[in-house]
């Protein structure tokens, strides 16, 4: 198809998604000025929604074209004229509210159509994003308060390339009260991870931690390979241009991860794959399956499905359910209503942006929900709740 350039005074393509990145224009980017301008032009181009056709329908998402398009400017040698010149990842300075910056959009997709193409239907949005752990280490602490003594056994769901089951081997820049607090690993290598604390921070958020993980084990439908130029490639491109700061941390979570060979198991049912790790845990292990950012991508059969399983595993196994991901999936799967009161003064300060991170316990009577925290997508802040 042929992919001609579209203005922002067009109307809206006719389409059944032309919405969806409208909207993700106007109030998902505000971080990425070019993804949001990127995203605008996307609902008002008929040719560049049909490569958005061509994903899975559960991959349907600004997220995917993006990641699609990134990928190919990073392999791309750079001209100051085409669209490599507006990613600041690939060296590029120019303004997303240049001029050109429609023409320069059909024509690269146009030239490298084939390969969005196959990028947007083979692959996924994988980044598990590092900066997530310091969200991570704060709830595991919680965990280790309420079950004193035990050592932890951390199975990542939909890990990807596994960077976030290193989470003790990260360290972190907690800021608070104007206040910097560090924890984790002196020795851990730079960058650290920083996240600002709003309002009251947890219990022993500042201190050595009381736990320590004894097990780790990952499960994705196509796990990142560490030592595959074009995989990492892939995690890169997941990434938004603009933010070097995520791409100087996931460089160090990289290294991390090859070090530790942190095992990141492919499976098509990955809590089958979680039922035989569990009874090859020692007994005086806690279970913790961690996921974040991954039921969006579930229909409602697949996600009522995957929560009966999961309690099921929760109330027969002991396993405690720690989960991190927005508002509507919190709701499915816990029953609990989300905060609605904006946190003013932070990035994605609007409650609709937020990832609720919630715990699911075995109880007397059934399982038992709690709202742990609410954060920023990539854990720049958290806010506790619990």
């Amino acid at each position: 198809m042929l992919i001609t350039p579209a203005s922002l005074a067009d109307p809206l393509a006719q389409h059944p998604d032309a919405a969806l990145y409208e909207h993700c224009g106007e109030q998902d980017f505000g971080e990425d000025p070019l993804y949001g301008q990127l995203c605008r032009l996307v609902a008002r181009s008929p040719g560049l929604l049909a490569l958005h056709d061509v994903a899975p329908p559960t991959q349907r998402r600004a997220n995917l074209l993006l990641a699609a398009l990134h990928c190919c400017v990073l392999r791309a040698p750079f001209r100051a004229e085409g669209l490599p010149a507006w990613f600041g990842s690939a060296g590029g300075h120019r303004s997303p509210l240049d001029p050109a910056l429609p023409a320069a959009l059909a024509a690269f997709a146009s030239t490298h159509q084939a390969e969005l193409r196959k990028l947007i239907a083979t692959r996924r949005t994988q980044t598990n994003e590092t900066g997530r752990c310091t969200v991570l280490r704060s709830t595991l602490d919680a965990i280790a308060r309420r079950h004193p003594g035990r050592p932890l056994a951390l199975f990542d769901f939909g890990a990807s390339a596994g960077l976030n089951l290193a989470v003790d081997r990260y360290r972190i820049h907690y800021r608070s009260a104007g206040q910097t607090h560090a924890a984790g690993p002196v020795d851990a290598p730079a960058p650290a991870l920083l996240c600002d604390v709003v309002g009251v921070p947890p219990e022993g958020l500042f201190q050595a931690p009381r736990w320590h993980i004894a097990a780790r084990c990952g499960t994705d439908l196509a796990p990142i390979d560490l030592h595959d130029p074009e995989a990492t490639l892939w995690l890169r491109a997941c990434l938004w241009p603009s933010d070097a700061a995520r791409r100087a941390r996931l460089d160090m979570a990289l290294a991390v991860a090859r070090e530790l060979r942190l095992p990141v198991v492919a499976a098509d049912d990955g809590l089958q794959l979680l039922q035989g790790w569990l009874a090859s845990l020692p007994p005086d292990t806690l279970p913790v399956l961690f996921n974040a950012w991954v039921l969006a991508y579930f229909t409602p059969e697949m996600l009522g499905s995957h929560r009966q399983r999961v309690q099921a595993l929760v109330q027969q196994r002991g396993l405690l359910w720690l989960s991190a991901e927005d508002a509507p999936r919190m709701a499915a799967t816990t029953g609990l209503h989300p905060p609605a009161r904006p946190v003013p003064g932070v990035a994605r300060a609007e409650a609709t942006s937020h990832t609720y991170w919630t715990l699911t316990e075995p109880g007397p009577a059934g399982v038992q929900h709690t709202l742990l925290a609410r954060a920023h997508p990539h854990g720049a802040w958290l806010e506790w709740l619990a």
